[in-house]
């Protein structure tokens, strides 16, 4: 760009800038609109420091762009960056590019040298380091590494060497091998799997093209199978994951595939394609998944397998198969808040009172989903944890002068959020409980609210919970839920976990503002409300944006039983998946959040839920029972009609109003 189209958009970004802005403002602007379109000139114009509190950046960005050009880059000049500026959130992320630099490269000796100064290595980093302790011959590298072959699916391409290198020492057996071929196909990683495949013992390995077919087709494969498949280890391998894979479509039909050659099959292999043929069923809600997981014993089960093992047990009212499924887990699994519940609730069904109520101690106390209803099966409701003491003057003086606060709050003054929040969250790790609230309360002043809700998210001892959960926009929001007869704690729960009352949010689906609305449903929500000359940008003005997400909220409430459980999954996933999510019979309403197939919708569910318990001790001053508000989902009635049919953006297939973006 030439200077005098440069010197326009300064002027342009510097009369945009709020009030309080640095003189020096610009140049940061500029140099980051440098960085973005590659203008290595121009960066180095803008990178010499001028004072300004961001003064790092331009250089920053300069040192970034030309590590993206493999034949220019200076190791001195990247060496005194980091030298200069050690700790910040730009050293880190400049080292690790240069790292990942070095180790594409194979250049070990200065990689080995500055990889002990992350903080944060990422997988591939740690897989390059590995590499270089190879090449030195360190012999403890590869036992080391070896727990990588079971837990890397999505594997890095540093990591290829290292695993090839397990191979090579016989560091992990064909039936190990086989075992990391099964899980790659499982996570539709068929690159990945082939290459494994390739690393077999030669009497062992497939035909180059078959797991491709398997994958591809597998009802045609399983067709023109040969009739003495089973005489090879790849043939019974390529059958059991050709069956795994139709179960993934049609796990009835892959049943019967099933049933025409399981007596070819050991017990094992015969365990492993039940428990893939339950495993999909139970993600699709089907009813028979329950007997298929019976069926598959006690097979190795992946972490997500052994979570829906005890979602089908759960629809199906199997206590004692949810007690043998959750008992069957990891112990770092079995552990976790969901299972420790569930597991509870078996023991007590089943009449072990006295192990229920130990596994609820295990969990309860804690704001979240699980740890709720667990006080609650302990007879004990949700109350808000004693308020942390006041900030000091001097506490927040401290935590607002340091250095990475203060970037982060230029970088957010800038409308530059990715980094700011980068910024930010740098800043707090490793921090104490008062440096986190007094950061929160700064936040929260500066209407940078979901900082000030991350910040008061992490304390462990001392809490402000009007920061955890923080209701701004009151008189905006407040009025909206009362004329449509809606919960606050409810609206300002979902509210939270949508966008974190950030107005500008903007999902990578198209949802936007305070309540993430899709464009297609506000618009159809305008005129349902008999509003003409719909524009999306309205939704960017948060009266705007609440009246239409409030009044979508009521919508869908009243679509699907007036219930807050279904009209939650249904505001992020659409009304008609809420009610395709419901069974045959009536349902309890925390096992419906638990087995809802989506991932990020289940999360979702839960969290706007428990928060709408917090969000009403703080509004009300007492909290309802989480219990009594999941309450039963009603038994399908094979209707898909209705709103969900109606909204566009909020049927079948598509996400609705939200997409939570908020986290």
């Amino acid at each position: 760009m030439k200077n005098s189209a440069w010197a326009v958009l300064a002027a342009v970004l510097w009369m945009a800038m709020p009030a309080g802005g640095d003189p020096g403002d610009e140049r940061i602007l500029l140099a980051k609109d440098a960085a973005r379109g590659g203008d290595r000139g121009r960066l180095a114009q803008l990178a010499p420091p001028t004072g300004h509190v961001l003064d790092l950046y331009p250089e920053y960005w300069a040192l970034s762009n030309m590590l993206a050009r493999p034949n220019d880059v200076d190791y001195a000049r990247i060496r005194d960056f980091l030298q200069r500026y050690p700790g910040s959130w730009p050293a880190e992320k400049l080292r690790a590019d240069w790292l990942r630099f070095m180790g594409k490269r194979g250049d070990f000796g200065p990689f080995v040298a500055e990889f002990d100064k992350l903080e944060q290595p990422e997988q591939d980093l740690k897989c390059y380091y590995s590499q270089a302790r190879l090449a030195s011959g360190d012999p403890d590298v590869l036992a080391e590494v070896r727990p990588l072959w079971f837990s890397l699916v999505d594997t890095p391409e540093a990591c290829v060497p290292v695993l090839q290198a397990l191979v090579r020492e016989a560091m992990v057996s064909p039936d190990e091998m086989w075992g990391r071929v099964r899980r790659l196909m499982e996570a539709k990683r068929v690159t990945g799997a082939r290459a494994v495949a390739s690393w077999l013992p030669a009497d062992q390995q497939p035909g180059p093209a078959d797991l491709d077919k398997a994958a591809a087709n597998p009802s045609t494969w399983l067709d023109r199978m040969p009739i003495n498949f089973s005489a090879s280890r790849a043939g019974r391998e390529l059958a059991l994951m050709a069956l795994a894979r139709l179960a993934r479509d049609d796990p009835q039909g892959a049943y019967a595939r099933y049933l025409g050659i399981n007596e070819r099959l050991s017990a094992a292999e015969r365990g492993y394609v039940l428990g893939q043929i339950g495993w999909q069923a139970a993600t699709k809600l089907m009813p028979d998944a329950n007997t298929w997981f019976r069926m598959a014993g006690d097979t190795p089960m992946s972490e997500d397998q052994a979570a829906w093992r005890v979602r089908a047990a759960l629809r199906a009212g199997d206590w004692k198969a949810v007690k043998g499924a959750v008992e069957a887990m990891s112990a770092e699994q079995r552990s976790q808040p969901d299972w420790t519940y569930w597991l509870g609730r078996a023991q007590q069904a089943l009449g072990n009172r006295e192990a229920a109520r130990k596994a609820f101690e295990r969990i309860a106390g804690h704001p979240t989903f699980y740890a709720i209803l667990a006080d609650e099966e302990l007879g004990r409701s949700f109350t808000l944890p004693r308020k942390a003491r006041p900030i000091s003057t001097e506490e927040f003086d401290q935590t607002r002068n340091a250095p990475g606060i203060q970037r982060a709050v230029a970088l957010f003054r800038l409308d530059l959020r990715t980094e700011g929040t980068r910024e930010w969250n740098w800043a707090l790790r490793n921090r104490d409980d008062r440096f986190l609230l007094a950061a929160a309360q700064l936040a929260q002043q500066l209407g940078i609210y979901d900082r000030a809700i991350n910040a008061a998210d992490k304390t462990r001892n001392e809490h402000d919970y009007s920061l955890r959960y923080l209701a701004p926009y009151r008189e905006r929001i407040e009025p909206n839920a009362k004329s449509r007869d809606l919960d606050t704690g409810w609206v300002y729960g979902l509210m939270r976990q949508e966008s974190r009352f950030v107005t500008a949010a903007r999902s990578g689906v198209g949802a936007q503002g305070l309540m993430q609305i899709m464009p297609a449903t506000g618009k159809w929500v305008a005129g349902k409300l008999g509003m003409s000359g719909y524009n999306v940008g309205w939704l960017q003005d948060p009266d705007t944006n609440v009246m239409l997400g409030t009044t979508y909220m009521r919508m869908v409430l009243e679509g699907l039983d007036n219930h807050p459980v279904l009209a939650s999954a249904a505001y992020n996933a659409g009304p008609g998946r809420a009610k395709r999510w419901k069974d045959a019979k009536p349902l309890e309403g925390a096992i419906y959040a638990e087995s809802i197939p989506f991932n990020e919708t289940r999360d979702y569910v839960k969290k706007v839920m428990a928060n709408s318990i917090v969000y009403s001790a703080l509004l009300d001053g007492r909290a309802p029972s989480l219990k009594a508000r999941l309450g039963t989902i009603a038994a399908s009635d094979g209707s898909l009609s209705g709103v969900g049919s109606a909204a566009p953006g909020a049927g079948l297939d598509t996400p609705s109003a939200g997409a939570g973006s908020g986290e």
